[in-house]
């Protein structure tokens, strides 16, 4: 395969992760030189820049968004299983006679859909399985690196360190997941409720331009 057919067959997911990875090298490089600011102004020396990656700020508030992204996408893929918005491109049909019915020939289907039992089942539901996997992952991970952040915060202003478990059920762990979730499933509403009044010329999250706006599904 050509450099140009490879680019050709991937290119939206190459430019998604190139943005993801130039936005998170500017969060790194702005949250360095804010965090630093933070240590200047209680008194105490600025830090590298590796010491600053190996450190709980960054950790934290890297995960705790993520944490809240692969959550939307998961309860999303789950909600969208069962439930239904009329007019709406993100919506399943209605009547099931409106969903494509023609079967996948048995050798265009993927391997573990042809297996039986389990791998089955779980190749059923691995959508929804990876996403909530992620989340729970990037939750702990959140949780780790803000504690480890709060400890250094604490030692600073010579307080007393405190439990993963005490920080866990303290109001700041929340308070940072909850901002973040309620912000992710905004964003889920409105693409939903949008979508059934407005279009977007030949993007696959759209209704076609000339599609009534109670026709539900893309």
């Amino acid at each position: 395969m050509t450099e140009s057919s490879f680019l050709k067959r991937n290119g939206l997911s190459i430019a998604a992760i190139l943005m993801m990875l130039a936005a998170w090298l500017g969060q790194a490089a702005m949250g360095h030189t804010a965090h630093n600011d933070e240590l200047r102004e209680h008194g105490q020396a600025a830090i590298g820049f590796a010491a600053y990656l190996a450190g709980g700020d960054f950790w934290s508030a890297t995960f705790e968004n993520w944490e809240s992204e692969f959550l939307q996408m998961g309860v999303y893929v789950l909600l969208t299983v069962w439930l239904r918005q009329k007019g709406s491109a993100e919506s399943r049909p209605f009547e099931e006679d409106e969903e494509p019915s023609a079967p996948t020939p048995l050798s265009s289907q993927p391997r573990a859909w042809r297996r039986t039992g389990f791998v089955r089942l779980l190749y059923a539901n691995s959508l929804s399985i990876a996403f909530l996997t992620l989340f729970v992952l990037c939750f702990g991970g959140h949780l780790i690196a803000s504690w480890h952040k709060g400890l250094g915060e604490a030692a600073a202003h010579g307080e007393p360190a405190m439990t993963l478990a005490a920080y866990a059920m303290g109001p700041e762990f929340w308070f940072e997941s909850f901002q973040n979730w309620q912000s992710k499933f905004l964003a889920v509403f409105s693409l939903i409720v949008l979508s059934i009044f407005l279009r977007q010329k030949d993007s696959p999250q759209s209704k076609p331009v000339d599609a009534p706006h109670s026709q539900t599904g893309g």
